[in-house]
């Protein structure tokens, strides 16, 4: 099954909770929480302690991307705060494998992440010890950037690695996806979609059945 996973990047701060409570309603499979350090990437945006407000407000599968360096740092406290998936990049990491390990130590799932610039084939050795992996479709830190196509291939390689070797892994792509373009990411084997202002502009409720109606009939 094809999840969505909204960015709650391109939710109204000043109201949160409600706005996580509205993609909740509305029917998303997984909430996207980017965390920004402003140091592997341009921007800051939020931590642990808002990840812990906003999970009294829904029991949803909190899918939170690591956009920092070092993530090993703070595991724990991410746990802690209510993440169920942790996405690590593998630009970001010393240690990439330790990181992963810790990550599974503390009963969470695990994503490895690659940036538009990064080849598919870092990823590889990895793909086994993996839960999912996040083709970036845009260059992270800001939101309503356009799609960018040649990472399309990306998920078609990593797809294909991971049949390869019979792995069930679950491909992300994050940065620009609208309903017009969904569709290429999931015919090149795309399988959890993350939306920000394709689901929070205009009616939320209809924006989720629009990508859901496009997810049931790709074939």
């Amino acid at each position: 099954m094809i999840k969505l996973s909204p960015s709650i990047l391109s939710a109204d701060f000043a109201n949160l909770g409600q706005d996580v409570k509205r993609i909740d309603v509305g029917g998303c499979d997984w909430i996207h929480v980017d965390v920004m350090d402003g140091i592997f990437v341009p921007n800051i945006s939020f931590g642990m302690p808002v990840i812990k407000a906003i999970r009294s407000y829904t029991s949803k599968f909190f899918d939170v991307h690591l956009m920092i360096k070092e993530p090993i740092r703070y595991i724990k406290e991410f746990k802690a705060a209510g993440a169920d998936l942790l996405t690590i990049h593998v630009e970001a990491c010393e240690n990439v494998k330790e990181t992963i390990d810790e990550i599974k130590k503390q009963g969470m799932k695990v994503g490895l992440a690659i940036n538009p610039e990064t080849k598919a084939e870092e990823v590889f050795q990895y793909i086994n010890d993996v839960d999912m992996v996040l083709v970036m479709t845009v260059h992270p830190g800001f939101g309503g950037q356009s799609y960018i196509d040649d990472c399309t291939d990306k998920v078609k390689v990593i797809r294909e690695k991971a049949n390869s070797e019979n792995k069930d892994l679950l491909i992300q792509v994050d940065g620009g996806i609208t309903t017009a373009n969904v569709e290429t990411s999931i015919k090149a084997g795309a399988n959890v979609i993350v939306a920000g202002s394709a689901v929070y502009k205009g009616d939320v409720e209809g924006n989720i059945k629009n990508f859901k109606e496009i997810f049931e009939n790709v074939k």
